[in-house]
C-alpha cells in the first residue's frame, strides 16, 4: 500500500501571475497534484492583489492540507520597486501559511535553477523541461511561473530527502542565533561607550 509522506506547497511569488503547485511524495517520490497559476493582471488595485494572494493561498491549503510551505525568494534585480512588490507578495502567502501553522522554507532561484537542472543560471524553458523529465504533469502549463513554483517544492522534495537536512537546519539555526547575539553585544557596548563612535 503505498505511503503520502508530506505534501509540499510550492510558490512562486508575483503580483501579475503567481505560480503554485502542490507535490505529494509518496513512497519517497514526488508526485505532482497540481500545476497552476493566480492570474492577478486584471486587478488594478495592488492591495486588492495582495488581499487575493492572502486568500487564495488560504484556500490552497484548505483544499489540499499541505505539511510545508516552499517559497521562492525575491531575486535583487535592478528594478528595486519590483522587488519590493515581490517581497510583500512572499510575505502574504508566509503569512497566510503561518495562519494555518505551517512551516516554510525559502530558496534563492539560483539554489532552485541548481537543484533542478544542476546549472544555476538555466532558463525557465530548462527547467521546465527537466521537470518533465523528472516527473509527470498533465498539460503544458500556460505560464512557466508555475513550473517554477513546482522547481521550488521539488528543490524543497531533494533537500528534506538528505539525511543530513535536519542537522543543516540546526546550524542554520544556531548560526542566526549567534549572529543575533553578537549584534545585540555590539549593540549594547556601543550604547554603553558612545565615544567610540564620536572619534
Amino acid at each position: 500500500m503505498e505511503s503520502v509522506e508530506k505534501i509540499i506547497l510550492g510558490i512562486d511569488p508575483g503580483t501579475r501571475i503567481l505560480g503554485y503547485s502542490v507535490l505529494e511524495i509518496v513512497d519517497g517520490k514526488p508526485n505532482v497534484l497540481v500545476l497552476d497559476v493566480l492570474y492577478l493582471k486584471q486587478i488594478a488595485d495592488f492591495n486588492l492583489r495582495i488581499r487575493k494572494i492572502f486568500d487564495s493561498t488560504l484556500r490552497i491549503i484548505d483544499s489540499y492540507h499541505p505539511d510545508h510551505l516552499a517559497i521562492e525568494a525575491p531575486f535583487f534585480g535592478k528594478n528595486v520597486q519590483s522587488m519590493l512588490k515581490l517581497g510583500r507578495a512572499q510575505g502574504v502567502a508566509i503569512a497566510a501559511a503561518m495562519s494555518r501553522d505551517l512551516s516554510f522554507s525559502e530558496y534563492e532561484p539560483t539554489t532552485i535553477k541548481q537543484t533542478v537542472t544542476g546549472n544555476g543560471l538555466a532558463s525557465k524553458k530548462q527547467v521546465e523541461m527537466m521537470l518533465r523529465s523528472l516527473m509527470q504533469f498533465p498539460d503544458e502549463p500556460r505560464y512557466l511561473d508555475a513550473t517554477d513554483a513546482l522547481a521550488v517544492a521539488y528543490t524543497c522534495f531533494v533537500e528534506r530527502s538528505n539525511p543530513l537536512a535536519d542537522v543543516r537546519e540546526q546550524l542554520k539555526v544556531k548560526a542566526k542565533r549567534q549572529t543575533k547575539s553578537r549584534r545585540k553585544a555590539w549593540a549594547d557596548y556601543v550604547s554603553q561607550n558612545p565615544e567610540i563612535i564620536d572619534n
